[in-house]
């Protein structure tokens, strides 16, 4: 499966598990300027992680975060996510502000709940650039390396109220 290719609703779930099992995952350009990478923690495991060293990522402030580019990188997102309902991942409209583990109607998982975040422009930073080393326990495996992608998303994700 490519990253962000459009499916039916139907095939998402199958697709994500034949996604989840892969062991290597191709990035796909969304357009020239608005190239992503994303990629999934499975490949990014096989790398030795020092426990001792943290996870850091900063919002560096010369990144200025465009939504236009941001929604159309969040295509990437939605073979498990969706704007207004939730899915195999939780709804995003409204997630900049919200409580980690408090959307209604979806089962988070208990490092999730328990881990006290609120998002905003930081946390969404650090969690797009590693989930689980936010939150160790955590059901999202999704990686997005690259500075730009994360401000662009999270930029869009700050205009869904």
């Amino acid at each position: 499966m490519i990253v962000g290719e459009a499916l039916p609703r139907g095939r998402r779930v199958l697709c994500s598990l034949v996604f989840l099992s892969a062991t290597a995952v191709q990035a796909q350009t969304v357009s020239a300027p608005a190239q992503t990478a994303l990629t999934s923690t499975t490949a990014a495991a096989s790398a030795p992680v020092a426990s001792s060293q943290p996870i850091i990522a900063t919002v560096e402030p010369s990144l200025q975060g465009d939504p236009e580019r941001g929604k159309t990188l969040y295509a990437n997102c939605t073979s498990c996510h969706s704007i207004d309902d939730n899915d195999i991942g939780p709804k995003h409209r409204g997630v900049v502000g919200r409580k980690a583990g408090s959307a209604p109607d979806y089962a988070y998982s208990a490092a999730l709940k328990a881990s006290g975040i609120v998002w905003d422009q930081h946390t969404l930073d650090r969690w797009l650039t590693n989930p689980s080393a936010l939150v160790p326990g955590t059901k999202m495996f999704f990686l997005v390396p690259d500075p730009q992608t994360r401000a662009d998303i999270i930029a869009y994700l700050t205009e869904l109220k």
